[in-house]
């Protein structure tokens, strides 16, 4: 009899896409833990661009990689660069009291109309944490407390260019970089919201790996456009280093979803054999045609069973699948549950 228990797995160029949906990893590692120190006019928007980048990992690795938690320097009631108060964790003291050996990872959050003074106690935790081979970070202009910590003697930095001759005149042995992120061994610094996000990005690329860091960028970069005018440059056919007749074929798959085209008539559209055509996607994609438009419609059925009302047989109908039950066995070789299970683990 043949084995309905086949686990099949997405091809690299879908599988970023479904990340968050495939079954939880075990993992046994615990947390990494991050905490953001938020000074008085905080950039909110550089903030939650890093800690965007954080949860963004945990959804799509369907596990918890970091956590965090927020410091506010005398009081946890934080006011940002929008003058919307925001409820810290936890203040600065407390760290200090307990040192800061349960964190792994300590960035100062900067922002325009942040004070350049030193405050000691951070100061002081800063110089604790380098000489625990702690990671520092700072956003927009934290790195004005970590060079006041004396931490970046020597090394590169990146911070708001507004800032920049003030660092260079009261630290000569910082590095002022012009670059809009400066990633050294355990410093990371950045001068603003967009190179925030990069910057954790980059930190999560070394502890993780570059699979997921491309998972999280499928879904906070959806919106960056391509050269010819196309939104999602990570879709497979708006990739401009794919060749076009490849980017055709994929075209006329997304578009013909409820009713598949054949191998025949997908070569006859782009006057192409069949044999090229395999070479092309076994080339690119390392996947065959018939398992590209299979995952591409499974992944569409995904997006209908998680974000639509429409019947589970509606759903098979529109993707292009002969019955419900043969989607529901190919849904659940995918994602490891059926699509009724599907819909109740998201409600």
């Amino acid at each position: 009899m043949p084995n309905r228990n086949v686990n099949r797995h997405f091809s690299h160029r879908l599988r970023d896409t479904n990340s968050a949906f495939l079954p939880t990893r075990e993992t046994n590692t615990k947390p990494i833990s991050v905490g953001f120190v938020l000074q008085p006019h905080f950039s909110m928007m550089a903030f939650t661009a890093a800690v965007d980048a954080l949860v963004t990992a945990n959804l799509v690795q369907a596990a918890q990689l970091f956590s965090f938690t927020t410091f506010g320097l005398q009081s946890t009631q934080v006011q940002s660069d929008l003058g919307i108060d925001i409820s810290a964790n936890r203040i600065l003291g407390e760290v200090m009291l307990e040192g800061e050996g349960t964190l792994d990872v300590l960035i100062v959050c900067g922002g325009f109309r942040c004070s350049l003074s030193e405050y000691t106690p951070l100061s002081l935790l800063l110089k604790a944490a380098a000489k625990r081979k702690k990671v520092l970070g700072g956003l927009w202009n934290g790195a004005v407390p970590l060079a006041h910590a004396g931490v970046l003697d020597g090394l590169h930095c990146a911070l708001h260019p507004d800032n920049h001759a003030f660092v260079r005149e009261g630290f000569s042995q910082v590095q002022v970089s012009p670059q809009t992120m400066v990633v050294e061994a355990r410093i990371l610094t950045c001068a603003g919201p967009n190179s925030a996000l990069e910057m954790m990005l980059a930190l999560i690329e070394r502890l993780h790996g570059p699979v997921i860091v491309r998972a999280i960028r499928e879904i906070l970069s959806s919106d960056r456009m391509t050269d010819d005018g196309h939104s999602s440059p990570f879709q497979a056919e708006n990739d401009p280093t794919l060749p076009d007749s490849l980017r055709t074929l994929l075209r006329l798959m997304s578009c013909n979803i409820e009713e598949p085209l054949g191998i025949e008539e997908l070569a006859d559209y782009v006057s192409l054999s069949r044999r090229r055509i395999e070479r092309l996607f076994q080339s690119h994609l390392e996947t065959t045609p018939s398992r590209y438009y299979l995952e591409l419609r499974i992944t569409h059925a995904r997006r209908l069973l998680l974000q639509s009302s429409a019947s589970i047989s509606d759903i098979a109908v529109a993707c292009g699948f002969v019955s419900s039950t043969h989607f529901s066995h190919c849904f659940k070789e995918f994602f490891g549950v059926p699509p009724s299970q599907a819909r109740l683990k998201r409600n």
